[in-house]
């Protein structure tokens, strides 16, 4: 596929729940007209639940790209709408974190990220899956949860990016340790067993939980998943090991066990709920895969993050 391939029929999709939602949605389908994208259809989405079913129904448009503005929330509950398909996924990053964006290269300025959408260029990335749910970003149990709970929209709006630390530092000091079991259907890592863990994480990405890296090498694109699992030490030790995790080297910590995987079962006791790009849903047990090369995306011409892989005739259109 080139590189300079142009729309022929956009639709809008805005998550105006989002923290810059409803304040850029206008803004954003203005700009988006003024540089010539066809957007034939646009929608203003005031009801997160309500995303997929309104992405559903611009594709009964025929679409060839969807342009969704919102957070890693947004992007990863329309994920299964179009992994394996055909149509490309524009993103304008709204939301608060916007981990997906920032591991793409995708300019957070909305003129920037509307001027990408004319300039920029195809790649397919790897989606996770949570049992049979495709996410973006990253899955969590534990700690990850309890931060999720703690990140109130009234919070996200007033700190913005800012509000995963404190968000942190709050579920930390509530946060009971768990034990769980990692096992490894492909049979590329040994079984690990845990007695007393903070969290298991398991990334596609790059980015998680407002910028922090998943691990040192950890991309969209290379074909595996990042797991780690960090278990409960002194609090003076965990405090500082907090300054690592924007830059992932927090993994080489004692208390810290990363596996490169393509696939691996969770069970833990008692049983957790899952976090799932900052959405909880479901609960352990559970398998987590990967899908390789399942979603089409647009990203800036000098991104290095992904790449479109033309030697496929489509990308993938299964689940492990």
């Amino acid at each position: 596929m080139s590189v300079d391939w142009r729309p022929r029929r956009a639709a809008l999709v805005v998550n105006t729940r989002s923290r810059s939602g409803e304040r850029l949605y206008p803004r954003a389908l203005t700009q988006l007209r003024d540089l010539g994208v066809p957007v034939v259809a646009s929608y203003a989405v005031p009801e997160p639940a309500r995303l997929a079913q309104t992405v559903r129904e611009a594709l009964c448009g025929n679409p060839d790209l969807i342009i969704l503005g919102g957070g890693d929330g947004s992007v990863s509950c329309v994920v299964d709408l179009l992994a394996g398909q055909d149509t490309v996924l524009a993103v304008l990053p709204l939301g608060t974190g916007n981990d997906f964006a920032r591991t793409l290269g995708i300019p957070f300025d909305l003129r920037h990220a509307c001027e990408l959408i004319v300039h920029g260029k195809i790649v397919d990335v790897d989606l996770g899956l949570v049992g049979q749910d495709y996410y973006v970003n990253a899955a969590s149990v534990g700690l990850g949860v309890a931060v999720s709970r703690a990140l109130t929209p009234a919070l996200k709006q007033r700190l913005g990016a800012a509000a995963y630390p404190a968000a942190a530092v709050r579920a930390f000091l509530r946060h009971e340790p768990f034990r769980a079991t990692l096992t490894f259907p492909a049979g590329d890592q040994p079984p690990a067993t845990f007695d007393r863990l903070l969290q298991v994480a398991v990334g596609n990405g790059r980015f998680h939980g407002g910028g922090m890296v998943v691990a040192p090498s950890a991309g969209i694109d290379d074909g595996t998943l990042d797991v780690y699992a960090l278990e409960l030490g002194a609090r003076r030790d965990l405090a500082r090991l907090a300054r690592y995790f924007k830059t992932g080297e927090f993994i080489r910590s004692e208390c810290v066990s990363h596996f490169r995987t393509r696939a691996v079962r969770l069970e833990t006791d008692p049983p957790l709920p899952i976090n799932v790009d900052g959405e909880v849903v479901g609960r352990t047990p559970q398998t987590f895969s990967l899908a390789p090369n399942a979603l089409k995306v647009l990203v800036p011409m000098e991104s290095v993050a992904a790449e479109y892989h033309a030697a496929l005739d489509r990308p993938y259109t299964g689940r492990d």
